[in-house]
């Protein structure tokens, strides 16, 4: 028989981060793509389906804060929305995603209509919408908690783009300049919030789930780029 016992602050703590193991960034197309390994198509095709999931975030997030009671939450995960969305037209993390589109070679336009999107990235990412829809707010958070393994990955992926991918055009880098500092914050926030909220063991297993479901989701994103650039 499982165990039904909570498990403690630390030790849910601990067991969320080591999902880390299950990360996009041990996905062999993702260590290619630090190590230097990718042709500029397979770089364009990255960021072109990643736009999808970035497009997406504001109403992952939205879903979240339509299914949690908490007032002091809400006020605190909508910035989230404000940050991707922006203050107003030509601003916002999705305006400096259009602009990393840009610095790689690719049509803003055409990244923008989603006509490179893969089915499979379209799937994966649908998947994680409804998921966060239908699911309890708690469990929405601890999927966000990938934000827990992305900031030094960002950091990474800097570095190894300006070593290896010096046709990319710098100002390329402000969407993951200006995301690194805000995710080391909400990562921290997130993890407390779902510590705090998360008492039981059924609902600390199910937030387990949700952050292993959507390291699922993020290397389904890889599955479909790879295999996509293999059959070219």
């Amino acid at each position: 028989m499982a165990d039904e016992h909570p498990l403690s602050r630390e030790d849910l703590a601990a067991t969320l981060r080591g999902l880390s193991a299950r990360y996009w960034d041990k996905h062999p197309f993702h260590v290619r793509l630090h190590a230097g390994g990718c042709s500029p198509d397979e770089v364009r095709a990255w960021v072109a389906n990643r736009w999808y999931y970035q497009r997406c975030l504001s109403q992952k997030n939205a879903a979240i804060i339509a299914s949690c009671p908490l007032p002091e939450v809400r006020r605190r995960w909508v910035e989230r929305i404000a940050f991707q969305d922006g203050s107003s037209d030509g601003a916002g993390g999705l305006q400096d995603w259009l602009v990393l589109a840009e610095a790689v070679g690719l049509d803003p336009a055409e990244v923008r209509d989603e006509r490179r999107v893969l089915p499979g990235v379209r799937f994966a990412v649908d998947g994680y919408v409804n998921f966060c829809r239908t699911r309890p707010w708690t469990e929405g958070a601890a999927a966000a908690l990938t934000e827990l393994f992305s900031p030094d990955l960002m950091a990474d992926r800097i570095r190894a783009w300006q070593r290896h991918y010096d046709w990319i055009k710098p100002y390329g880098f402000a969407y993951f300049e200006n995301r690194i500092p805000v995710v080391r914050r909400d990562s921290q926030y997130t993890l407390s919030l779902v510590l705090d909220h998360c008492r039981t063991r059924e609902q600390q297993d199910a937030a387990v789930a949700a952050l292993s479901f959507k390291c699922d989701v993020l290397r389904a994103i890889l599955d479909a780029v790879d295999y996509a650039g293999m059959r070219r």
